[in-house]
């Protein structure tokens, strides 16, 4: 049953997302308490990776880049590039 190319990805989904979560929170307290930032492009490269189905929300609990259209912009994108990913693989039956 684990070795499902469907169980795969979203065993590693949830990998990915807990990490780009615990980044993005670290992000937040780093821009609370006057730190050194992460850099913007790391924090869209792990939406890339597939965060972003967990920083999504997670922007909108913690209110973290909400003064950032650009970002916004970016991160929206990364999400619409992962659903047409997601359904290409799906209607192709791949997963």
């Amino acid at each position: 049953m684990i070795h499902t190319p469907r169980t795969w990805i979203v065993l590693y989904l949830c990998l990915i997302g807990i990490i780009d979560a615990l980044v993005f929170a670290y992000d937040k307290h780093c821009a609370r308490n006057d730190k050194r930032r992460i850099p913007e492009r790391v924090l869209h490269l792990l939406e890339l990776l597939g965060g972003i189905f967990i920083i999504l929300p997670i922007m909108y609990l913690l209110r973290h880049k909400s003064r950032k259209a650009k970002y916004y912009v970016v991160t929206y994108l990364i999400l619409v590039l992962w659903i047409a990913l997601l359904y290409l693989l799906i209607s192709q039956h791949v997963i």
